[in-house]
Formats: C-alpha cells, sequence, structure tokens
C-alpha cells in the first residue's frame, strides 16, 4: 500500500507539472507542490472611477497572473529574508495596451504622474493580502494597465492587469484594490 501512495502522490506532482508547463492549470492561478500540499494563488484587481468625490464606475478590471520577478522574489525572502516582503503597495497605471506576461517588469507606457501608496490589509479572509491605492490623474488619459510594485519608483513588479479603458479627466481618480489570495490543499 505504501508503495502505492508513494506512487500516487508522485503521480499526482508530476501530473500538475506537466498541467502547469503546458498551460492547463487556470489562468490566474499559479500551483506548487509543497510537503506534498497544492498551494494555490489568485489575483484580482478592481478599479473604482472617481469624479468630484462620486463613484462613476466600478468594475473588476481583471483575474491574471503574477510575474516571475515576484515569484523569485517571494523565494528569495523565503531563503535569506533579504527584502521586505510587505513593500508591494505601490500602485501605478499607464495607456500601453499590450497584453499581460509573466516577464513583465514595469508599465508598457506609465501616465508618469507617480506612483500611489497603498494601504495594504489582511482580505476578507485571513489568506488574502490586499492593497488599496488610489491615483489622481492631472489630465485626460485612457487608462488601460495596472501595476503593483514593492517601491515607489522603480523596484519589482508583481502583477501588471490589462483591461478595457477607463477614460479619466483632469483631477479623476482610479482607485485601485489589488487582493493575492493564498489557500493550502491537501
Amino acid at each position: 500500500m505504501k508503495m502505492f501512495e508513494k506512487l500516487s502522490k508522485r503521480y499526482r506532482q508530476h501530473l500538475l507539472s506537466w498541467k502547469m508547463k503546458h498551460g492547463i492549470v487556470p489562468r490566474g492561478r499559479v500551483a506548487g507542490i509543497m510537503g506534498g500540499s497544492v498551494i494555490n494563488v489568485t489575483t484580482r484587481t478592481e478599479a473604482k472611477h472617481i469624479r468630484n468625490g462620486e463613484v462613476i464606475d466600478e468594475r473588476v478590471v481583471h483575474n491574471k497572473k503574477v510575474t516571475t520577478a515576484f515569484v523569485n522574489d517571494i523565494v528569495d525572502n523565503l531563503i535569506a529574508e533579504t527584502t521586505a516582503f510587505g513593500d508591494y503597495k505601490f500602485h501605478d497605471s499607464g495607456t500601453g495596451g499590450t497584453a499581460e506576461s509573466n516577464s513583465d517588469t514595469g508599465m508598457e507606457t506609465a501616465t508618469g504622474i507617480g506612483r500611489a501608496t497603498g494601504t495594504q490589509v489582511e482580505g476578507g479572509q485571513t489568506y488574502e493580502y490586499q492593497s488599496v491605492g488610489t491615483i489622481t490623474y492631472d489630465g485626460s488619459y485612457a487608462v488601460v494597465e495596472h501595476g503593483l510594485f514593492n517601491n515607489s519608483t522603480g523596484g519589482t513588479l508583481m502583477d501588471r492587469t490589462v483591461f478595457s479603458a477607463i477614460n479619466v479627466a483632469n483631477n479623476d481618480q482610479i482607485q485601485f484594490t489589488f487582493t493575492i489570495q493564498f489557500s493550502a490543499e491537501a
């Protein structure tokens, strides 16, 4: 029986690895094997368009994937704790509409007005991390991308999301809520 359990566990690990390699694991979901458990990571980005203090549009802009740089940063922190892990709170936005890639390292076309410092909270569940940041615009932009970084300039990009345009005018705001959810499954 023990041999069958080992084979079964090894087979499950191989199957999950194969599914990840061939893109069968659903978009917006990263899975890995740790101690026989599967850790699932799900991201979600929401946007509220605010004009004159009134919310005029509110939507989930996408559930996508995290970057390779962020995954590397997780591993680095687990091994050596070389950087402050809770710094992923700097929200940026832009007008570049090229599709997201896990190899993205920055915004395609940042608006150039600077990053908003988000408020970090534990989400609705104990396994959710959220950062909420509001960007105030200094002109008219067709905002189609959002990024979350670990520094106010430069730094590591955790997530870049592309969505349909939110057309902002001078002094409009977009409040971005980025959520990443971790859960362990036996």
